[in-house]
């Protein structure tokens, strides 16, 4: 067994429409951090979808909706930290602004 710590999503900008933002390729994946920063003005939401690989984004695998981000705000998502992706699992994000809220995840990936 090998694990590598590994940044699962490079700092990015959440986009408003559902978005795959990693893919546990042949990997087994325990996500460490996840975090979202509204860097505008106004209050900004978020939701994240963790889904496994026989499934497509949706109610049944919310785990957080429409996390509202005040200007400035950066949330850490005690949800998802320590979850786990079987292999083809994957997160998902949607914005409810765009252009507002950066996102960022690392984790291990064990093989």
């Amino acid at each position: 067994m090998t694990v590598t710590v590994k940044v699962l999503i490079p700092a990015k900008l959440a986009e408003p429409n559902q978005t795959t933002q990693y893919t546990a390729n042949g990997v087994v994946t325990l996500i460490d951090k996840f975090t979202a920063t509204n860097f505008s003005a106004s209050a900004a939401t978020i939701s994240v979808n963790l889904v496994t690989a026989a499934d497509a984004a949706g109610n049944q695998n919310l785990i957080v909706k429409t996390k509202t981000l005040q200007p400035s705000e950066t949330y850490t998502f005690p949800e998802i930290t320590g979850a786990a992706l079987n292999p083809s699992g994957f997160i998902s994000t949607i914005a409810g602004t765009a252009s507002a809220i950066n996102i960022r995840a690392n984790g291990r990936e064990i093989t």
